[in-house]
This record gives structure tokens, sequence and C-alpha cells, in this order.
């Protein structure tokens, strides 16, 4: 049972003066933070249904003759309506037609005549520029100024494991793996050791047991590797008074400057902090310093209360009994308050539930298992490689407080829905298969959003084929909520009449999806880029 703990919190988190009382909490969210320093034609003639082009290359000939006409040679000035029409770069103007030219062209007559060969036209085809993720998402160039309710948080589930609840080993490497990943939040749950060193395990299993100290350690070491932003430790206490004091020695010796010992000197808003706002802890007895955890009971008790530095933690099975009784409920109390979602205690193996269920609600902290691969792993790698991958994402504004309360169980959201066209069109340099012939591979596109939103279509299968395979397949897709959804595309190897196994897959958000001829660069069941494998599509919505 988890030691009862005189937590001091402050009534105001962005007050000079604050008043400290003493509060019970069975499991401590202990925060670090860190100051981070119209649809276009597809042109008659170019994809027709029966015409298989017997390569990437040889689809992107089609699209490059079709805007050089006559000539041999592509001017910027064609190249520029080509951007407009096909890439739908409205902001496109001759000056970055140009500058394409000077990036991608290696043929020196062509670039003073300010023209594009097709080998430099291909080159600007297969760069990141035509790839289908935008590239302006690549880095942080979303608002982290707002308080912490408001942004989706990359979170983990039992950090310390690499295998499942019973028997698994626990590894320092774990941590490592999530952080690289851009975890945010990390768990920690903390258990008597010999000698007076508190371990980290998965407490009354046969799970292998890691020293506390090290664990800190190895978050201090690479906490901030791939993301400036801060990392929330959620300590599950299970220790001795006596242990509890050698845990709040460790965090502040070996955390340092790092560990925020006193309260933040910044204006009042009566909300919780910003990501780009420090804040931590200064020892166990008084570890909370902004935030406590408190045991949900009714959103109308929240409401009445709850303070707003206080969030809770509850299990998947809770959590989505709740959102399917009272979504909008759920969401209205997720505009206020923090709310931590973990995987059923049932869930022996380690493995995940679906996260956008709980995202669909407003949740920030959507616990997973970072260790199991496999589709709930690909959505949050989808939705956290948005907003450069800082493992913060600022919620959609239908999530936010406004007028109007949005409940994601309810078809009807809007007058006119996203309509979404997705041509399938080719892939190229697939892995082969297990028995080393050519792949019989399909493609499926998934959508991932509220229940009314989320859908799934595939190609036809195209036998034998790893290296070029062609569908050249249609898809229509409405969708409601866009800014909620996540887009997958698998790569599916045909096993049977009615069984397929996983080859590939590349999941990103619906808002940073490229318009036009695009290329999606397939990652390995453990994310892993699949390079040179990728699919060639194109894509349009209104």
């Amino acid at each position: 049972m988890a030691t009862t703990l005189s937590t001091s919190l402050p009534t105001c988190l962005k007050s000079d003066c604050f008043e400290c009382f003493s509060y019970p909490a069975d499991i401590l969210l202990l925060n670090i933070y860190t100051v981070a320093t119209q649809r276009p034609s597809i042109s008659e003639g170019k994809m027709k249904k029966g015409k298989s082009p017997s390569s990437r290359r040889a689809e992107i000939q089609h699209l490059y003759q079709s805007y050089t006409s006559e000539q041999t040679i592509l001017p910027a000035c064609a190249l520029l309506r080509f951007l407009h029409k096909e890439q739908m770069e409205i902001t496109a103007n001759e000056e970055m037609a140009e500058s394409l030219i000077d990036r991608y062209e290696i043929e020196e007559t062509a670039r003073e005549s300010r023209s594009m060969t097709f080998e430099g036209f291909l080159r600007y085809m297969e760069s990141k520029d035509c790839c289908v993720f935008d590239q302006a998402h690549t880095s942080v160039y979303q608002y982290m100024d707002q308080p912490l309710t408001n942004y989706f948080i990359s979170s983990s589930h039992n950090t310390y494991l690499t295998g499942d609840q019973l028997v698994g080993k626990s590894h320092l490497d774990a941590y490592v793996w999530a952080l690289r990943k851009g975890c945010r939040c990390l768990e920690i749950d903390c258990w008597d050791g010999p000698d007076m060193e508190p371990v980290v395990y998965h407490g009354y299993t046969l799970t292998t047991k890691i020293f506390f100290k090290d664990v800190i350690t190895t978050v201090e070491q690479h906490a901030f590797e791939v993301s400036a932003y801060p990392v929330i430790l959620s300590l599950e206490n299970h220790c001795s008074k006596e242990q509890q004091e050698v845990i709040a020695q460790y965090l502040i010796s070996i955390l340092g400057e790092k560990l925020l010992r006193t309260p933040l000197d910044h204006p009042t808003t009566g909300d919780i902090p910003s990501p780009n706002k420090k804040k931590v802890a200064k020892a166990l007895s008084d570890l909370v310093v902004y935030t406590g955890s408190v045991k949900f009971i009714s959103f109308s008790h929240s409401k009445d209360n709850q303070n707003y530095y206080e969030n809770t933690s509850m299990a998947e099975k809770k959590a989505r009994k709740l959102a399917k009784a009272s979504g909008a409920d759920f969401v209205e109390h997720n505009q206020k308050f923090l709310s931590r979602i973990y995987p059923a205690g049932s869930r022996t193996s380690s493995s995940n539930y679906n996260p956008q269920e709980f995202w669909n609600v407003g949740s920030q902290l959507v616990a997973l298992n970072f260790q199991s691969l496999g589709l709930p792993m690909d959505l949050n790698d989808g939705r956290f490689q948005d907003n450069g991958g800082c493992g913060y994402v600022r919620k959609p504004a239908v999530l936010m407080p406004s007028q109007r309360r949005f409940d994601p169980s309810c078809s009807q959201h809007r007058q006119k829905p996203t309509h979404l066209l997705l041509k399938v069109i080719s892939g190229s340099n697939l892995p082969i298969s297990r028995s080393g012939k050519g792949l019989d591979s399909f493609v499926r596109v998934e959508m991932h959003g509220i229940a009314s939103d989320s859908h799934r279509k595939n190609t036809n299968t195209v036998k034998n084929n790893s290296l070029r395979p062609h569908w050249d397949a249609d898809m229509n897709f409405s969708i409601s909520v866009p800014e909620l959804c996540l887009v997958r595309f698998c790569v599916r190897e045909q096993t049977g009449l009615l069984s397929s196994e996983f080859v590939g897959q590349y999941t990103l958000p619906f808002t940073s999806l490229k318009k036009g001829y695009r290329w999606v660069p397939l990652r390995s069941r453990d994310g892993c880029s699949l390079d040179p494998a990728t699919l060639f599509v194109f894509v349009w919505y209104s």
C-alpha cells in the first residue's frame, strides 16, 4: 500500500506569494520543468486506369512532360504552375520556383536559363519538400505559452519495463528509449530496496528491479536530448518514510538545477503553467509544488471541489465508460484539469488500448506501454511527430472552452464535413517477403478520429512485386472533425483469402497532410525508417 505523504502545494501557480497546506496522496506526480532555450484536376492521360508505369520515376516523368508541353525542359513559370495546380502551394511565387531550381538542378545550363531538367524535377519530387508530412511541422511552431491543460502530452506507462507486467525485465534503456521518442511523462514505481536503496519495479510481480538513483541519473542525462520541454515524472510511491527521504535526497542531488525548488515568479492568471515555465519539486515531504493527484469521484464533484493544480489518474475502463456516457462533460473537465489515463491492470502482456478515444475527450496524459509495438504506438508516434516532435501538441479548438459544448460521440459536428481524396498510386522498394519473393501487397488507409470519422479502405492486391507495385486506387473519406484525425498508411502482404501481415506503415495528423503528389516514408513495426521504401500518392481535401 502506498505511503501517505504530507505534500505542500501552492494555492496559486502564478503568484509571488504562496499559501501551502498538507495534502495526502498515494500516487505523486513530480513535475520537472526546464526552460527551453477547389480540387485540382488530375490531368487526363496522366494516370489512367490500366496504364501501369513501371516505376515512380515513370509516373513523375508523365507529370514533368505534361508541364513542359513542346519544350524539352521545364521553365520556372511552368514549375510555378505545377506548384499552384498540383501541389496546392498557393503562396508559391516565381522566386520560390527559382529557389527550387537552384536547390535541385545540377545541370549548369538549365540553372542559368532558370529552368529544370527532368533529373532536377525528379530530385525535387523525391525530396522532403514533397513529403506527405508538412515540413513546417518538423519544428516547434505552436504557441507554447498556454496552460498545460491545453496540450496533448506524450506519456508512458510503467516506463521501466521492456516486457510484460508479470515477469518482464526492468531496464534503464526503457527510459532512454521513451525519452528519445519524445516522451514527456515517465512513470516510476518506487519500492523499498535493500540497504536503504529504493528500487523501481512492478510491485508484487516477478519483474526485475533497478535502483531508483540509476533511473533518476538516466533521466537527468537524457531528458532533454530530443525535446527542451518539461519532463513529468509520475512517481507511484510505495516506500517507507525512511526510503522516501532517500528518494528526496537523490532527486535534489542528481537533478540539481533542473529541479526547481522554489515557486516561480510570474503573474497570477489562475491557470496551471505553460510548457515554457520551469516547474519542479523540493523534497519528498514537500514534493508536489504545482500539482497533486486526487481521486476522481465525478465531474460535478471535480467542478465544485478540485483545484486547478490537482490532477486525476484513472484506468482505461473507467475513462472509456465516462467518455461514452458523458463525453461533453469529460471534454469540459479536461479544459480545466490534467487527466492521466493508463492501461487496464488486466493487460498483463503490456498490450495497449487505442489512445485516440481519450484524445477525443481532451485527456492530456494518455499513457501507453512504449515497449509494445503496434497500432496504438503508431498512432502515438504519428500524433507526436507534430510540433517538432517535442512531446507537446496543442489541443484543437473543439476541445478548448467555447460557447458550444463538444461531444465526440455525436456524429454531427459541422454542416460541411471535410472531403478527402487519396489516390494511392504506387510503391517503391518495399521489403521482400519472408520467402524471399516479391510481396503480394496492398495498402490500407485508415482514418482515426471520433467514432463517426474512423474508417479504413484497401487497395487491390498486386502480386509478386516489391520493387514497384502499382495500385492506382482512389479513396474518398468524409471527415467531420479533421483536426482530431490521424491518417495511417499501412502496407500489408496478402497471405490468405482473409489474412494479411504487416509490412510497413506511416501515421500523421490530418492537419500535417500536404496536398498534391507526395511520397510517404514507410516505417517498420518499431517505428524505424524503412528507407528507401515509400508510397507515391495524390492528396486533395476541401
